[in-house]
């Protein structure tokens, strides 16, 4: 019998910034799957904004759990963003146990970091709880920052070659994570940015599109989403990390072109209806 398939979304909901499940939600929609969030916390707007208000959620996530396990709810994929907490870990965890079956696929971004620099809210001790989502983890979508940190290995001072790329996958790959994509590499030199796609059994290969260099928030929000939605209908890896970068490259450019700031985010929704 066919059905709709659904998607489980574990991250904060930001009211104005586009980040998060704003961005998630709408994107994974437009891919003809159901996007149901599980809030970590509620925000007003952002911290990259000057002031913020936030309402962590984690004292309600068991409850919602609890609620979606009552109705027998299942779901074909789960996708986590940023988690805050050990707590909010150890949720995730629990999650797994739920609602994760044999055919439900389990994508992990883990979002610690960036540019060689933990954010202010990760220290060692929640580095170390993060690495526990590899145990439960498909795809992991990690940058070179996070992947040092979950491998506890120094981060270099350009960018790894391919073979180190490829003992970077596969160290992560003994943990059980099937699909590993290593986002955001960058070859200042060439002027273009690259994603390594690692999936056990198959040869590597390296996605390339030109660079835009500035940033805005979101866009790693926006290319898991699209990741994720496009592996729950079944496409192939390669081909879900190049439609995923090619739309995220055309908003940021059209982002850019409206001068808006980095913190309002990216604005993709001229481009909703491109995808299929």
């Amino acid at each position: 019998m066919n059905k709709q398939k659904r998607i489980a979304l574990i991250n904060d909901i930001t009211g104005f910034g586009r980040c998060s499940v704003t961005v998630q939600l709408p994107l994974i929609s437009a891919l003809k799957i159901q996007a149901c969030p599980l809030p970590t916390a509620i925000l007003a707007a952002h911290t990259g904004f000057p002031v913020h208000y936030m309402d962590d959620y984690t004292r309600h996530m068991k409850a919602h759990m609890d609620n979606w396990q009552a109705l027998n709810l299942e779901f074909d994929g789960i996708l986590t963003g940023f988690l805050g907490s050990k707590d909010q870990i150890e949720l995730v965890l629990e999650f797994a146990r739920r609602f994760k079956k044999e055919n439900t696929l389990f994508v992990v971004d883990p979002v610690m970091g960036d540019g060689g620099k933990l954010y202010s809210s990760y220290n060692e001790e929640l580095c170390l709880k993060m690495r526990q989502l590899l145990n439960v983890a498909d795809v992991l979508t990690p940058n070179l920052t996070e992947v040092c940190q979950l491998l506890d290995i120094e981060y270099p001072d350009k960018m790894p070659t391919e073979a180190e790329l490829l003992k970077m996958a596969q160290a992560i790959a003994t943990k059980g994570v099937k699909q590993i994509v290593i986002t955001g590499l960058v070859n200042e030199t060439a002027d273009k940015v690259y994603n390594y796609i690692y999936e056990q059994g198959k040869n590597p290969c390296m996605q390339e599109n030109n660079r835009i260099p500035e940033e805005h928030s979101g866009t790693g929000d926006a290319f898991v989403a699209i990741l994720t939605a496009c592996l729950v209908r079944e496409e192939a890896l390669p081909k879900a990390v190049q439609k995923a970068a090619d739309f995220v490259g055309k908003a940021m450019a059209y982002t850019n072109s409206l001068n808006v700031p980095w913190n309002y985010g990216l604005c993709f929704e001229e481009y909703l209806t491109d995808l299929k």
